[in-house]
């Protein structure tokens, strides 16, 4: 799953952290001796590590076909006994989407699919609360515009945890949902369209989606450290993983939506696979589908005008022209991943025969993709395709000119997937945007030129508004980003669209009103969940800007909200729609499958010389609250099998998560904060005073 590569307002966020060394070691292709683009790559993965927040990193140069640069730098373990290899394995996040894109067209070649037929006609049990969902086709799933919600990830990511809930429920899930947009009227990304390609494989080819990439791919590539979770691979052989806000090391993350962001690989291994895309590998995949592949399939009638970018999407690719190649006149094709803990990029060149393939524990796909095109430039500059370097780019110091009073008109609340922002424009030319989540982030400042547009003062951020064909008012925001020994990258994309506020019945408002301001706690997701270690809580907030609305979702009913925005590329990703219901006396909320309680059902934590919480015979976690008398008091807890507990402080951050700490279950209780523990229906926890 490739997370948000989230604009806070108009600013593109570079992940950033830290830790240590380098080292590289390559064969030269017999074309250049990259002894420049092995020392560049040593110098900026070893910057990776120390600067931006990257606890390892591991990367890749393929030339014609052979891996001509190969290195890795930072800690694996961190108790120094496992050092990093060239086949330390990382999850890849939704770089496995190019896996599942492979594989669709692998059919296509065979005739055993049509891209443009309706996907029911090879998963008749498909279906949705939308008669539209008839019209998805499988060229949909893979360029983002089937106009599925987004992501229903309820367990798909635990710890060392191979379970398959996420996979093998999405069709039930899928059916109690509705489309957010007409199928292929914009590409927006979206996960669950892969998972629901995954699925498309299993039944067209017969077999489960981790054997037919083995038989298919892995094998006749060579990609012997390739894996899925279902291979139950050695933990022992992953990249180290960590969490800012824990201490140590973690246990290995499983991803279980195979298709979408659950596969395990080494640099070397994905640039071996890079080479269905430049030719190498002709008896795999056809050329003919590898060059379909790369069309600009994000050409829809709701899209930005052009411009510099690092998003346009083909058949599973992020970006057919990745910026900043088409300055040298090279087309340049890119799929980035972002699970939790570990991310990824794979650069590929396929006019050139070249590609680059970063992973990481730590940083994001953002930063290792910078990493991939510095090595690429360096090792075409080497070789004598490029002559310098070209500088990077602004879009120049604003020109002062008078703004149009009509400009006027575009002010107002803008929304994007779970965020509002407010725009102010004064009469003078000047641009304020602020988002409302984030109240301590300063409001970016932009100033009206002579071109139309709103400029930040460093000539770095351009902002404009667009009324589309469809009626509805975007933001429009041009970005060149920069890290500094990292180089540059640029975003064009509508980051919003504007909002009306919306007069509620005082029944609905009282009813919400009720809600504002609480937090909710999560229910079912499993005693493995990396949620647990992250906080699996949300705030509800109504909107006090824009009326009838909480984040982007607008008040349907006493019970319900919805998003109905329709913003194509990243902000308008993952829409989660809300539903109250009451069983049993207690109100829960479902959030795109998963379940919440509001912490007016929270008790506090009953301790004594010895006490007892069980889990319900809905199987929800129990969570509590921990009193004033019993803050500071030290408890150890008896785990049954398949269970787990976790402690938050008054912050809502995990303080001891026992899936992480073993065997030990003794844990101070801090003041104000919270307990859960999660376990099948009925286990029992045991918990006594230390």
């Amino acid at each position: 799953m490739r997370t948000r590569l989230w604009i806070p307002a108009a600013t593109l966020a570079l992940t950033m952290l830290a830790p240590t060394a380098a080292m590289a070691t390559a064969s030269d292709g017999g074309s250049a001796a990259y002894e420049e683009t092995r020392k560049a790559s040593a110098e900026k993965a070893e910057l990776l590590t120390k600067s931006y927040g990257t606890y390892s990193v591991q990367y890749a140069l393929i030339d014609h076909g052979e891996i001509v640069v190969s290195g890795h730098s930072g800690i694996n373990d961190e108790k120094g006994q496992k050092p990093l290899t060239a086949d330390t394995m990382y999850g890849i996040g939704s770089t496995s989407k190019m896996f599942t894109t492979a594989a669709v067209m692998q059919l296509v070649d065979q005739g055993k699919v049509d891209l443009d037929a309706p996907v029911v006609n090879y998963i008749p049990e498909f279906t949705m609360k939308d008669e539209r969902y008839k019209k998805i086709t499988p060229r949909m799933l893979l360029n983002h515009s089937s106009g599925l919600n987004g992501s229903s990830l309820t367990n798909a990511f635990l710890f060392e945890d191979n379970d398959s809930y996420a996979h093998d429920t999405l069709l039930k899930q899928l059916a109690n949902q509705t489309l957010k947009a007409d199928p292929g009227a914009y590409s927006v990304y979206c996960n669950d369209g892969f998972t629901l390609a995954e699925i498309l494989v299993e039944r067209v080819s017969g077999m489960d989606f981790t054997g037919y990439i083995h038989k298919y791919m892995t094998e006749p590539l060579g990609m012997s450290d390739t894996k899925t979770p279902q291979d139950s691979p050695n933990a022992s052989g992953m990249a180290g993983i960590y969490y800012p806000a824990y201490q140590g090391q973690l246990p290995n993350e499983t991803g279980n939506v195979i298709g979408t962001g659950g596969i395990y690989s080494t640099a070397e291994d994905l640039v071996r696979f890079s080479q269905l895309f430049t030719g190498q590998a002709e008896g795999i995949l056809s050329a003919k589908s590898a060059d379909a592949m790369e069309q600009k399939e994000y050409k829809t009638p709701l899209w930005p005008g052009e411009a510099d970018n690092s998003i346009g999407y083909g058949l599973g690719w992020d970006s057919v022209d990745l910026y900043p190649f088409g300055e040298y006149g090279i087309q340049a094709l890119t799929k980035g991943g972002d699970t939790i803990l570990y991310h990824s990029s794979l650069v590929v060149l396929p006019e050139q025969d070249m590609a680059v393939a970063v992973v990481s524990s730590g940083g994001s796909s953002t930063v290792d993709q910078l990493l991939a095109n510095e090595m690429l430039l360096h090792a075409l500059k080497e070789k004598g395709k490029i002559a310098e370097f070209k500088p990077e780019k602004s879009y120049g110091k604003p020109v002062k000119a008078d703004m149009p009073e009509s400009v006027l008109q575009y002010a107002g609340i803008y929304g994007a997937s779970n965020q509002t922002m407010k725009v102010e424009i004064s009469k003078l030319g000047e641009l304020s945007l602020s988002t409302e989540q984030a109240p301590d982030y300063p409001a970016e400042k932009y100033e009206y030129s002579a071109d139309g547009t709103f400029l930040s003062a460093d000539g770095k951020t351009k902002i404009s508004f667009v009324t589309e064909e469809n009626g509805r008012t975007y933001l429009w925001t041009r970005q060149y980003a920069s890290l500094p020994g990292l180089g540059q990258t640029a975003l064009s994309l509508y980051s919003a669209e504007k909002l009306q506020p919306r007069d509620l019945p005082a029944e609905t408002a009282a009813a919400w009103k009720l809600r504002d301001g609480k937090k909710y706690y999560a229910l079912n997701e499993k005693d493995t969940s990396l949620a647990y270690l992250l906080g699996p809580t949300l705030q509800l907030s109504l909107s006090k800007q824009l009326p009838g609305y909480v984040l982007d979702k607008s008040i349907t009913g006493s019970n319900t909200a919805a998003s109905g925005v329709q913003v194509p590329g990243l902000s308008g990703r993952d829409i989660v729609n809300y539903t109250f219901y009451t069983q049993d006396g207690i109100e829960y909320l479902d959030a795109a499958g998963s379940i919440f309680v509001g912490e007016d059902f929270l008790k506090p934590l009953y301790v004594a010389k010895k006490s007892a919480a069980t889990i319900p015979s809905s199987g929800y976690a129990k969570w509590y609250t921990v009193s004033d008398k019993d803050a500071g008091k030290t408890v150890k807890v008896k785990t049954p099998v398949n269970g787990s507990f976790a402690v938050y402080n008054e912050q809502g951050l995990c303080v001891y998560f026992s899936v992480i700490s073993g065997d030990q279950n003794k844990v101070e209780l801090p003041a104000n904060g919270s307990v859960v523990f999660v376990g099948d229906a009925g286990s029992k926890f045991e918990i006594s005073l230390q």
